[in-house]
C-alpha cells in the first residue's frame, strides 16, 4: 500500500509538500499540486484514516444507526439507507452502518470512541431511548423520522398527517364513500412507530369530516400472511370501492390478490399507496402513490449533518424540523366508483 512518502518521491517533492498539496492546508503552486495528485492517483494512494483523524480531529466517517425489524419490509428500509450513504459519499464521507439491537449501547460506543464525525438515526420511535445519548454526544446528530421530542436535534420526515388527508381527499373527490386503509403491523405501533398512527389518525379524522367510511386495519409484513389479510379485508368490506396502503409489503402483494379475485384497478377498486418511485419500479407496481422520498430525506439529513460537522458557526444555528409535503404521483389507478363491485 502506497504511503505519503511514496507519493512525495514519485512527485519529486518533500513529504510535507505532498501532504499540504493533498490536504489543502497550505498554499501550493498549481504545477506542484497537479504533480502530487497525479502521483497519488498513479500509486492508488489513500490517506490513512487514523493519521488524518489525529491531524484534523475528523474521521470523514458518518455513523448510520438503523435496524432491520422482522415486522417491517426490508426493501423499503434499504431505500432510506441508500439515500444516506449515497449523499455521504458524494460529500466525501464514508458511512459506518450499525444495526445492533441495543441501539443505546451502540450509539454510546461509536460516539464515545470518536470513530465518527456525526450520526444519522433511523427507525425513530416516539419515545426513543437513543435521543438523550445523541443530545449529549460531542458529535452532531440528525434524524430521519419524527420523535415525540425533537429538541436539540435536526429532524427530517415526510408529513404523514398530510399524506393521510391527501389520500382520503383524492378518493372523496372522485365520489368514493367507503374505503379501506391498510397500515403497517400493530407491533410497529407498539414499538413507537409514530408514522403509522400519524397517517392513520389523520386519515380517519379527514374521512369523518367528509362523511367517508374508512375501515382502518393493521397489516402484515410478509407473504403469505399479508395476502391473506388483503383477501380478508376485501371479503369483510365488499362495499368499499377504494384501498389506501401505508404498508409496502401489502402494496407488493396486491397485484396477485386482485388477479386472484378477478378485480380490475381502477374499474372495480381504486388504489393509492405510500412508497417511493424506486420501490414502485422494483416491484412493478401499477398504482398511484404518495412519494415517500426516502432518498431525499436521507440526503437532507446528511447535508445538514455535514454542515454542522464542518462549520463551528453551523453548530450554533437553531435546530430544524423539516417535513416533506406529500406528492401524489398518478398511475391511473383511481377513478370514480361504480355503483357496485359485484
Amino acid at each position: 500500500m502506497a504511503t505519503i512518502a511514496d507519493v512525495a518521491r514519485e512527485a519529486g517533492v518533500s513529504r510535507s509538500t505532498a501532504s499540504y498539496a493533498l490536504s489543502g492546508k497550505r498554499p501550493i503552486s498549481e504545477e506542484v499540486r497537479r504533480r502530487v495528485l497525479a502521483a497519488a492517483e498513479a500509486l492508488a494512494y489513500t490517506p490513512n484514516a487514523g493519521a488524518r483523524a489525529l491531524a484534523t480531529a475528523q474521521t470523514k466517517v458518518l455513523g448510520l444507526l438503523a435496524q432491520f425489524h422482522e415486522d417491517e419490509f426490508a426493501p423499503a428500509m434499504m431505500q432510506y439507507i441508500l439515500g444516506v450513504t449515497n449523499t455521504a459519499r458524494d460529500l466525501g464521507y464514508d458511512t459506518l452502518l450499525v444495526t445492533e439491537a441495543d441501539g443505546v449501547r451502540a450509539l454510546r460506543r461509536v460516539t464515545d470512541s470518536r470513530m465518527v464525525d456525526g450520526v444519522v438515526l433511523m427507525n425513530i420511535a416516539h419515545d426513543d431511548a437513543r435521543l438523550p445519548v445523541l443530545r449529549a454526544a460531542p458529535q452532531p446528530g440528525a434524524l430521519v423520522g419524527f420523535p415525540g421530542d425533537c429538541s436539540g436535534l435536526d429532524v427530517f420526515d415526510l408529513d404523514f398527517e398530510e399524506t393521510g388527508r391527501v389520500m382520503v381527499e383524492h378518493l372523496h373527490r372522485l365520489g368514493h364513500r367507503e374505503l379501506i386503509l391498510v397500515s403497517h403491523p400493530e407491533h410497529v405501533v407498539e414499538r413507537g412507530g409514530a408514522y403509522v398512527w400519524r397517517l392513520r389518525d389523520a386519515a380517519l379524522e379527514r374521512a369523518r369530516q367528509l362523511g367517508v367510511i374508512l375501515h382502518a386495519a393493521y397489516g402484515e409484513s410478509r407473504q403469505p400472511a399479508v395476502g391473506r389479510l388483503l383477501h380478508h379485508l376485501l371479503d369483510t368490506y365488499p362495499a368499499a370501492t377504494g384501498l389506501l396502503i401505508n404498508n409496502e409489503a401489502a402494496a407488493a402483494a396486491l397485484p396477485s390478490v386482485t388477479y386472484e379475485r378477478g378485480l380490475r384497478v381502477p374499474g372495480d377498486l381504486s388504489v393509492i399507496g405510500r412508497y417511493s418511485a424506486d420501490f414502485a419500479a422494483t416491484f412493478s407496481l401499477p398504482y398511484s402513490f404518495v412519494e415517500s422520498a426516502p432518498d431525499r430525506l436521507g440526503a437532507m439529513a446528511v447535508r445538514q449533518l455535514v454542515r454542522r460537522v464542518e462549520s463551528q458557526a453551523a453548530r450554533q444555528e437553531p435546530f430544524v424540523v423539516r417535513f416533506i409535503s406529500p406528492e401524489l404521483v398518478s398511475r391511473d389507478s383511481t377513478a370514480p366508483p361504480r355503483p357496485s363491485r359485484a
